[in-house]
C-alpha cells in the first residue's frame, strides 16, 4: 500500500469488485471513448487475478478521509532485464476531476515504479484528443516522444495515440526542480 496526504493506493482484491463496478457505472460517460474498464464482476475478478502476475501491477486510488474509490492505475507489460519498462494506463472519477487527486496519485505511482519496483522507464500512450490525460502526464514530468497512428484498439476501433514517457532520471530532475 502507498499512502500519503489525501489518498492511498493499493492492489485491488476480490472484495473491491462491487465498489469497482459502481465506480465504472458512475464514470462510464466520463471514460468514453478513452478507456473501457472491466464492467462485469467476472471481468473485475479477472483484473484482480491479473494484478497478481509479475508482469502487471494495478492500484486503486482511494481518498484517505472517506475511502472513496477515485481512480485506477495500471502498469502493464512490465519488462525486466535491460529494458526495465512498463506501460502506464489510468482512469479517474468525474466526481473529483480537476482537484489534483490524479496528479498526486500519478506522482506516487511513478515514485513507486522507480524506487520500489526498480523500473527505469514508464510509457503512457494517450489518444490525442484526451486533453486532460495529456495535461496529467505533463504535470508529472512525462515528455512526448512521438505519434503512433492506429496504435491501440480501444472500444472496438483502432485509435491514434501519442507516446509519452518518463525515466528514472527524468523523475529525479523534475522532483528537484519542483522543490525549489
Amino acid at each position: 500500500m502507498i499512502a500519503e496526504n489525501h489518498l492511498y493506493l493499493r492492489t485491488p482484491t476480490a472484495a473491491d469488485a462491487e465498489d469497482f463496478l459502481d465506480f465504472v457505472r458512475v464514470n462510464r460517460r466520463f471514460h468514453r471513448p478513452w478507456v473501457y474498464p472491466p464492467a462485469t464482476k467476472a471481468a473485475v475478478l479477472a483484473y484482480v487475478r491479473r494484478c497478481q502476475r509479475d508482469d502487471f501491477a494495478g492500484f486503486l486510488v482511494r481518498r484517505t478521509d472517506d475511502d472513496v474509490l477515485i481512480g485506477v492505475f495500471n502498469l502493464s507489460q512490465i519488462f525486466r532485464g535491460g529494458f526495465q519498462n512498463a506501460y502506464l494506463g489510468y482512469y479517474g472519477s468525474s466526481l473529483v476531476a480537476g482537484r489534483g487527486y490524479m496528479t498526486e496519485a500519478l506522482s506516487h505511482v511513478v515514485k513507486h515504479a522507480f524506487h520500489h519496483m526498480n523500473l527505469h522507464r514508464l510509457e503512457a500512450n494517450i489518444q490525442p484528443g484526451n486533453a486532460a490525460s495529456v495535461a496529467l502526464v505533463k504535470r508529472c514530468g512525462f515528455r512526448k516522444e512521438g505519434f503512433s497512428p492506429r496504435y491501440l484498439k480501444v472500444g472496438g476501433k483502432w485509435r491514434d495515440h501519442e507516446r509519452w514517457a518518463i525515466t528514472r532520471e527524468d523523475q529525479r530532475k523534475s522532483g528537484r526542480s519542483r522543490r525549489r
